[in-house]
Parts: C-alpha cells; sequence; structure tokens
C-alpha cells in the first residue's frame, strides 16, 4: 500500500464504511454517507454490531478500552482516555465497551478484570493491559505495542 492509497475507515456516526487517502485523515475527513467527521476527538461507543463493524473495516489500529459504570479506576481512566483521543486521532481509533450493556461481547472478548485495554490491528488483537494509566504510560504502552 503506497501513503496515498485510499484506506478504510468506519465512521463512529453512522458505521459507514469510508475510502479515505491516508495522506488526507490529518485533514479532518467527513464521511460519505452522514457527512460527520470520521474522527471527532472523542472515544466511540461500541456494542456487538458497531465493534464488529470497527475491527473489520478500520485500517488504523483501534484501541479498546473495557469498562463498566461501577468501576472506580474506570472512571479516573476516562478522562485519560479522552485527552488520549484527542491528541492519539486520526493515527488510531479510540473506542469504548461498557461491559455492563454488553456482556456477551466483554465474554467474547474474555474480558476478566476491568478496566481493559485491547489494541487491535488489521481485526487482530495486538496485546492487552488491564488497570488504569496515566497518560505518559498510556502512551508509552501504545508506542511499545504498534512500533
Amino acid at each position: 500500500m503506497t501513503p496515498s492509497s485510499p484506506i478504510e475507515i468506519t465512521c463512529p456516526h453512522c458505521l459507514a464504511v469510508n475510502r479515505v487517502p491516508e495522506t488526507r485523515l490529518a485533514e479532518t475527513p467527513r464521511c460519505g454517507r452522514c457527512d460527520k467527521p470520521l474522527f471527532a476527538g472523542v472515544p466511540m461507543e461500541l456494542d456487538q454490531a458497531a465493534f464488529s463493524r470497527v475491527i473489520a473495516h478500520t485500517a488504523v489500529p483501534v484501541v479498546l478500552d473495557c469498562w463498566a459504570p461501577w468501576c472506580g479506576p474506570c472512571k479516573q481512566f476516562a478522562p485519560v482516555f479522552e485527552q488520549a483521543a484527542q491528541r492519539l486521532e486520526p493515527g488510531l481509533r479510540l473506542c469504548k465497551l461498557n461491559t455492563e450493556a454488553h456482556p456477551a461481547l466483554a465474554q467474547q472478548l474474555d474480558i476478566r478484570s476491568i478496566p481493559t485495554l485491547i489494541v487491535f490491528r488489521d481485526g487482530n488483537e495486538l496485546n492487552r493491559m488491564s488497570g488504569a494509566l496515566p497518560m505518559p504510560q498510556l502512551l508509552q504502552w501504545l508506542h511499545q505495542v504498534l512500533n
């Protein structure tokens, strides 16, 4: 794939699959169906259908935060993950999975503790880590996993 080759990016709003030249990712590309930004600098909330679509049709690495509303460390980590989305998109797609609302998907992903972060690339799990991380450690871990 050349740097200007189109890559697939799933819209976080309508789940349409868009083809965007890699060189234009930083230009705030918009969805061809709903005309909303493909990257808004906020984590994308996933359910089973959205998870399947995003993992299969998003060419940039996907970082999934598996959390629950009652989890104290998850609440502490939420602002860090939101800041990471602002900082790392469009190079990464940051997503959240509420394990209480979607227990079947949490079971499918073998979530044993929360928060758990999972990194996917090309539809495959690359790595996972449990626990809330401060921003410097999150960035360091992602750098190690993706490079």
